[in-house]
């Protein structure tokens, strides 16, 4: 007897599993009424609760993650992309400032060495601060690899400035062939830059957007280098000279090379009417109150060249009744430059009179012919039609 019962109760506990929320009172299983045999056995009570807690927290994550999604996906569809947008705008803009800026000073008529690198680390600075600020934007998941690349730009636009600076700052003793190579080595990350921007932060970000059906949320750019020459070894030789010594190069001895300028041609313009003045033939030049004379002259050399003095007199009867000279900033080789001489105030004696008009550029570091750098011309000055 007591044998069966240990056995029953053992083999009771085990056909039930783990989970069990109660031991039975019997081990006996009572056969159901009416029936003859065993009727179907019910699951034990522990599974079942299980199953139905399984069953609501499955549900209720579906929920969840159903309503989520709506909400979420609703924000990323327009106002999280709108926002992030946004917050770089201001941020691009302030890196295409700093570019501005720069090519800018490249040919401001005031250039020193010092001014010119301490602005340089200036704007180094302004774009570590930008990348700064944009470190802490939160782009929407779409954008997060164009937003490393936005990072990249303010990086590269950052390590440029300051190699540019590092350079100019050891360039004491240096050729300006060698200096000026090294400018514009480091001045390529600019370039480089901007094709980070353009093709790995805007057109993937417009591409997402509108994958997305996103509208009414725009890319910035934000472009550093409008004119590519500005960065190129001849603009920067340029620079260099002018912010050395004219009469000499970097290393104190005479200028060696072919410099130079050429005079090219004078026009006088206004009224409707255009004349080109000749050496060789006296000319007709009508007075209007928008008469000016066009000065065209050359960079005949292989060098650019600075602070170019041009010219223009006009004599009657011995007398000087115009006179100006006005100063070029710059110019590249084999490169054309106009320069306009305007509201003459000729008096009254100008009418009926053969004046002398003399055109001159001056003479530039290192120019031996001079031959071509001014020209005479004899013209008389009529009363305009309609005035």
């Amino acid at each position: 007897m007591t044998t069966f019962d240990d056995q029953d109760t053992e083999i009771g506990f085990f056909e039930e599993p783990e989970t069990v929320e109660s031991p039975r009172r019997s081990g006996r299983r009572i056969p159901r009424r009416g029936g003859g045999g065993r009727g179907p056995v019910r699951p034990p009570s522990g599974t079942v609760a299980v199953a139905r807690l399984a069953g609501f927290v499955g549900l209720a994550i579906i929920v969840v993650v159903g309503i989520a999604a709506a909400i979420g996906g609703g924000k990323s569809t327009h106002d999280e992309y709108a926002s992030y947008m946004a917050s770089v705008q201001p941020l691009a803009q302030s890196s295409a400032q700093v570019g501005s800026a720069f090519a800018n000073e490249l040919g401001a008529s005031k250039l020193t060495l010092a001014g010119f690198e301490a602005k340089l680390r200036q704007w180094s600075q302004q774009q570590q601060d930008d990348y700064d600020k944009a470190q802490q934007l939160r782009p929407p998941g779409q954008l997060q690899s164009a937003h490393q690349q936005l990072l990249a730009t303010f990086q590269l636009r950052a390590i440029g400035l300051a190699g540019l600076a590092n350079v100019l700052e050891v360039s004491k003793g240096k050729d300006s062939a060698t200096v000026a190579t090294q400018l514009a080595g480091e001045a390529q990350l600019f370039s480089s830059s901007d094709i980070v921007w353009s093709e790995l932060f805007r057109q993937p970000s417009i591409l997402t957007l509108k994958t997305r059906g996103v509208t009414g949320v725009t890319v910035p750019a934000s472009q550093f280098v409008t004119n590519p020459d500005v960065i190129s070894s001849r603009s920067f030789a340029l620079v260099y000279q002018r912010l050395q010594p004219a009469s000499t190069n970097s290393g104190g001895g005479p200028v060696t090379g072919l410099h130079g300028s050429a005079l090219a041609s004078t026009v006088a313009t206004g009224g409707g009417s255009t004349t080109t003045l000749s050496t060789s033939t006296l000319s007709t030049i009508p007075v209007s109150q928008s008469l000016e004379f066009q000065v065209t002259f050359s960079d005949s050399g292989n060098f650019p060249q600075v602070n170019i003095p041009v010219s223009l007199k006009i004599v009657i009867g011995g007398q000087t009744i115009y006179s100006k000279t006005q100063t070029v900033a710059s110019i590249q080789p084999k490169q054309q430059q106009v320069v306009s001489f305007s509201n003459l105030n000729l008096p009254n004696s100008v009418f009926g009179n053969t004046a002398t008009i003399s055109v001159g550029v001056g003479k530039v570091p290192g120019e031996t012919n001079l031959d071509n750098n001014s020209a005479t011309y004899q013209a008389i000055f009529s009363l305009a039609s309609g005035q």
